[in-house]
């Protein structure tokens, strides 16, 4: 063996030894190197950050928008999606906003329902005078509406023929059965029968027999009526001297020591009035008192115009500070039906149709949530579905922030068609390349026309249909000569 033979030799063997070498030790350090990754977090990659307000417009570096807030970090893989509507305030915008939140909490609700209502006279405690015979007034004591009499108390006196002549018959068939009794018992049985029917006459009128006739003529046709009832007058229709007929009112009484109550309730909360229902009335008109009472009656009908039920409840008005006509509210209590999820009413945005509340998901991330409420009391609502215990919502300044959520919802919205209808054209512009350049869709190379009019080849001036013909030459037909092809391909150019 030479010398450059064993000196390529050794070479190469040094070559091999740091190949292998180098091999091992990248082995090494990759198992190494893989172990530290899998113990050690990888760091996520930033891949742009979004505008905080939720606005379609993003950056690949930190910024500020127009109000100072920070532009949020939008990392690979993704962030778990927000709600529609989701609004992002910075501290600083809270504190300006005076935003303010409350937990949601169990609590033991006392229902009511409030309602205006009118004080009325109680039906049960008017008095009409009207005589059962024809008849003039005398003279009319009770002469003032609105005066208020005793029971007994005189209130006019009158004079009626009918009554004169009733009087008079009675009182001489009662002689007479009297002195007929000992000598002619029939005639006298006969008196008695008119006597009988003459009182009865008397008595169907209201008028006693033993009562004194001392009307202002002091005769048997004069009469004097008197109060039933401790009352106000409130009606009166005549005046002294006038003549009435039999039946007609002349005087109306009502006993105002207890009073009704009448409550216009809501038709959507009828469903929650019941008979003994505990209630407590206030009016303007006496500021600082209040009149407790019970439900006594609810009416079987609604109001069909001012779609109303009416509930009365019976008032005692000892001193009469509770004037007929007079109007306040009446608060309608329930007893209490456990406890259930709660939030303050001034959290819940009620827009008819729909029922809102703001719920802090973050830290400055409000998000818009619909919610089923229920029954009511004070300042705190029942709410069904929606919420949960321990959830914070939005009690102050969550009209702004509703305001804020609605304007990002629909740039979102707005945002979401624009790409919808990018992508769609997108498509279609794809699906027509693709389509033009698929030679084995048929007509493809007619509907998408190449520019180069020097790749056309010659169209063929003629084609032979060897099924119909046989040659022409035996059969005396000469065929025609081809077309030039520099002619051809100038017409299907012009074509173009």
């Amino acid at each position: 063996m030479t010398r450059i033979q064993t000196l390529s030799l050794a070479i190469g063997i040094a070559l091999a030894a740091l190949a292998v070498g180098w091999m091992a030790g990248r082995a090494t350090q990759g198992a190494s190197s893989a172990s530290t990754s899998a113990d050690a977090p990888t760091e996520r990659k930033v891949l742009y950050y979004r505008n905080p307000m939720g606005l379609a417009d993003t950056s690949p570096v930190p910024k500020k928008d127009s109000m100072g807030m920070d532009y949020l970090p939008v990392y690979e893989g993704g962030e778990a999606p927000a709600a529609p509507g989701t609004v992002v305030l910075s501290p600083e915008k809270v504190q300006k906003l005076g935003v303010r939140t409350e937990a949601v909490r169990a609590q033991a609700l006392s229902p009511s329902i409030r309602a205006s209502a009118t004080v009325q006279v109680d039906e049960t405690r008017q008095y009409a005078i009207a005589p059962k015979f024809e008849g003039w007034v005398e003279q009319l004591r009770a002469n003032q509406t609105g005066m208020a009499v005793r029971r007994g108390q005189p209130l006019l006196s009158v004079y009626s023929p009918e009554l004169l002549a009733a009087r008079n018959e009675y009182r001489v068939a009662d002689d007479a059965a009297r002195k007929l009794a000992a000598g002619d018992a029939a005639s006298a049985a006969t008196m008695t029968r008119l006597r009988d029917a003459a009182r009865q006459r008397l008595k169907n009128w209201g008028i006693d027999t033993t009562q004194p006739a001392n009307g202002a003529h002091g005769d048997a046709g004069s009469l004097v009526i008197r109060s039933p009832a401790d009352a106000v007058l409130i009606e009166k229709p005549i005046v002294q001297g006038d003549r009435f007929a039999a039946g007609d009112t002349i005087l109306r009484l009502a006993d105002l020591s207890t009073v009704w109550l009448i409550a216009n309730v809501p038709a959507t909360s009828a469903g929650l009035v019941s008979v003994g229902q505990q209630a407590r009335f206030q009016s303007p008109a006496l500021p600082g008192r209040n009149f407790e009472g019970q439900v006594a009656f609810i009416q079987p009908v609604i109001d069909p115009q001012t779609r109303t039920l009416a509930v009365r409840v019976a008032l005692p008005n000892p001193d009469g500070s509770l004037r007929p006509g007079l109007f306040g509210d009446v608060v309608l209590s329930r007893d209490s039906a456990g406890e259930a999820l709660t939030v303050a009413r001034s959290a819940v945005l009620d827009s008819g149709v729909r029922r809102v509340v703001l719920v802090q998901v973050g830290e400055g991330r409000f998000e818009p949530r619909d919610v089923v409420l229920g029954e009511r009391s004070g300042d705190r609502v029942e709410v069904r579905e929606g919420l949960h215990a321990g959830e914070r919502v939005v009690v102050s300044a969550n009209f702004l922030i509703d305001a804020e959520s609605n304007l990002q919802a629909a740039l979102e919205s707005l945002t979401s068609s624009h790409d919808h209808a990018l992508d769609n054209h997108a498509g279609h512009e794809h699906d027509a390349a693709d389509t033009g350049s698929d030679p084995s869709v048929p007509g493809a190379a007619e509907s998408a026309p190449s520019h180069d009019h020097h790749q056309h080849e010659t169209p063929p001036a003629f084609e032979p249909n060897h099924s119909d013909h046989t040659d022409s030459t035996s059969s005396g037909v000469t065929p025609k000569p081809a077309a030039d092809a520099d002619t051809s391909h100038d017409s299907h150019a012009m074509e173009h």
